[in-house]
């Protein structure tokens, strides 16, 4: 079992690669002035602070995006996602933004964006955050089933972010069911499956499991920055990338071993990237 609010743990390693590489992405779709549909199934609140209490508690940003803040250079790759993470700290680090207001942020006028989420409390902060702008609704309700109604966007261009919290079991198979039947609705889409690395069964077949999807090519990157513990504690995460852009093997190939230095916690600290195309 695994405790994964994103109050708890915003900006930590796992927001790190998840994120960055949603912006690689989204900003491959804006290459074209053809507008895109963004998708985040499991959306939090949104916006984070790195000094509430519940980010103090953990203090997991400081070996996540602290990290990479203090650093006297970021890779070439992340130059995107540093300016997303500076628009919404011009003087110092004390917020950090999850995907929806990452989302936003690069998203165009003609661009659309649906945030579900099922907790009260993050539906209420997302509504409020958004309530002015156009381009996005936010929807009540449960991200792995309600995401199917939602496709294909009439665009025929778009990107799913699943991320749920994985707190129970039964997740790793709603999400394998959830995406089966996305794909069947909108084939060419992409989709971002964020899960975590961890010493379980069900984590750790998890990957497998991805790589069995009826999908034409995916990519699978790992980057866990300690070496696994005794317990079930996260030592690093995985991005499964349905439909990636064609560059992005290449970007995080380049990248990886950098920001893997960046983050290490112990000489445990590696990266994977699998690749399949058909």
């Amino acid at each position: 079992m695994l405790s994964y609010r994103h109050g708890f743990h915003a900006g930590n390693h796992g927001d790190v690669l998840k994120h960055w590489v949603l912006v690689l992405c989204l900003e491959y779709l804006k290459q074209k002035d053809k507008p895109f549909f963004y998708i985040d199934t499991h959306s939090g609140s949104g916006l984070y602070s790195l000094t509430d209490p519940y980010a103090r508690k953990t203090g997991e940003a400081t070996e996540g995006i602290g990290k990479l803040w203090q650093a006297a250079k970021w890779p070439a790759a992340m130059a995107a996602y540093r300016e997303v993470i500076a628009s919404f700290n011009p003087h110092k680090l004390v917020r950090y933004p999850g995907s929806p207001a990452i989302a936003a942020a690069l998203s165009r006028e003609d661009d659309r964006l649906r945030l579900i989420e099922m907790h009260s409390s993050d539906l209420s902060a997302l509504q409020k955050q958004f309530a002015r702008d156009r381009r996005v609704k936010v929807l009540e309700g449960d991200g792995f089933v309600d995401v199917k109604g939602l496709l294909p966007p009439a665009t025929r261009r778009g990107v799913v972010l699943m991320d749920p919290s994985y707190e129970i079991k039964s997740d790793y198979g709603k999400v394998i069911k959830s995406i089966n039947e996305c794909v069947k609705r909108f084939a060419t889409g992409q989709y971002l499956i964020w899960y975590p690395l961890i010493n379980s069964v069900a984590a750790q077949r998890f990957s497998e499991q991805l790589q069995k999807l009826p999908c034409a090519s995916w990519l699978d990157v790992q980057l866990a920055v300690r070496c696994p513990p005794q317990g079930h504690g996260m030592y690093g995460s995985g991005l499964f990338v349905v439909n990636p852009p064609w560059t992005l093997k290449q970007q995080l190939e380049e990248t990886l071993p950098e920001l893997t230095q960046l983050l290490a916690q112990d000489d445990g600290a590696q990266w994977s990237v699998q690749q399949h195309s058909e």
